[in-house]
């Protein structure tokens, strides 16, 4: 994808342009993302909230404004004095690419400033193949870019990309020839977007992407502290403390999937110990289908869970147990008051599902735990992509909620 580096940018922004998509300074960060994360603010809460002095404060409003990035509202009237002006992000200020990177499926999607998906692709596979990948992306970046104008076009941020970290460790799980995920080890997956979009790329574990996505756009921005399940082909995860992606110490943490858990055995009834991620995980949920004789390529294609009946049921209700086995243990470690489970399935499914994961929940014991809440996820499938496309946002223009929560006090 070759963007016009002739493109008419817009008016006044001529001996801005670099500024534009370049790396903000902190405090223009700063009040980047705390009108983002409340929405609107006027230019005297804005200096409060940052400490900074009105004239500062003012300074770079207008600094923001004058790059498209902030907006004015209409006056707030009512008080005594002059009437305040809210300020809120403009979604045409700044627009990134997302790319979710699945076992099962690619997703691409256009997101704006304020997280509005503004156009977005799928593709479905038996298994993940770089070079279909690399061609999917390519003509998937042109498709939705195609659309913008040439000013539209020099606002893009980058491409973020949601992947599963080792992708080529699950050949016996994907089903996919040794050679084909071989070849994910043996490339360089961020040169190689680099080099076909001419967009800086993010790169992020997929199950991370979309804890990232609920923490920015969804029910996370209420807490500080959240557990975060999203049941994708494996079982994923994400910790949030202090309002941000806690990482560990090798990048690591949240690697929920892997977490040992009691399933018991639908042929013997014995109880095995498995992880979490061979009963909570719609690669589970697949094999159930290939023993019904259902493909299960065209299923996720369709999304037709309506007619599964009993395949169903028997998959909630083993992924439902594993799940809160694993929220109980990890409550035990870190006591968080709030669960948030999401996945790449329809919000009835999802509804289902957290239903029973709370009944299964309160069942188990809880003596010495203090009390927490499990909550359904508010973005669904798209969660993996959405937080794709926000890593440019975060590298060029926000700060994480960290700084944010600690400007609150």
């Amino acid at each position: 994808m070759i963007f016009d580096a002739a493109a008419t940018p817009l008016a006044g922004e001529k001996s801005r342009g670099t500024n534009l998509l370049g790396v903000r300074a902190y405090n223009e960060r700063l009040v980047l993302s705390l009108v983002r994360r409340f929405g609107h603010l006027p230019k005297a809460e804005i200096a409060r909230m940052t400490s900074l002095s009105a004239q500062t404060a003012s300074v770079i409003v207008r600094s923001l404004e004058a790059d498209g990035l902030l907006l004015r509202m209409e006056p707030s009237r009512g008080r005594v004095g002059q009437p305040s002006v809210p300020l809120k992000l403009n979604p045409d200020g700044a627009y990134a690419l997302g790319l979710h990177i699945g076992r099962r499926t690619a997703h691409l999607m256009l997101m704006d400033f304020v997280g509005s998906v503004r156009d977005q692709i799928r593709c479905s596979y038996a298994y993940p193949d770089v070079g279909e990948i690399l061609t999917f992306t390519t003509k998937g970046l042109n498709e939705l870019t195609s659309k913008l104008s040439g000013a539209q076009q020099q606002r893009i941020a980058g491409l973020g990309v949601a992947v599963p970290f080792e992708l080529w460790n699950w050949c016996s799980e994907v089903g996919a020839p040794d050679a084909a995920l071989e070849a994910w080890r043996n490339c360089n997956l961020q040169t190689d977007l680099e080099t076909l979009s001419g967009l800086p790329v993010s790169i992020s574990n997929d199950a991370t992407s979309a804890c990232g996505a609920e923490l920015t756009f969804g029910k996370g921005r209420e807490h500080e502290d959240f557990l975060y399940f999203f049941i994708g082909y494996f079982a994923g995860g994400g910790i949030v403390l202090n309002g941000s992606l806690y990482p560990g110490r090798q990048g690591n943490a949240g690697a929920l999937g892997s977490m040992p858990v009691l399933v018991r055995n639908r042929k013997t009834g014995v109880l095995e110990k498995r992880q979490l991620i061979h009963s909570a995980s719609l690669h589970s949920l697949e094999q159930r289908l290939i023993a019904a004789n259902i493909d299960p390529v065209a299923f996720f294609k369709s999304q037709a869970w309506d007619g599964l009946g009993s395949i169903l049921d028997d998959w909630l209700e083993e992924a439902s147990d594993a799940l809160a086995q694993a929220i109980v243990a990890s409550v035990s470690v870190l006591d968080f008051s709030r669960v948030i489970i999401d996945g790449g399935f329809p919000a009835e499914i999802r509804q289902r599902l957290v239903a029973l994961v709370r009944e299964k929940a309160r069942a188990s014991d809880l003596q010495g735990l203090s009390p927490f809440e499990i909550d359904e996820g508010s973005i669904g499938a798209t969660a993996r992509a959405m937080g794709a496309a926000s890593l440019p946002f975060f590298s060029r223009f926000l700060l994480d909620q960290n700084v944010l929560f600690k400007g609150d006090a």
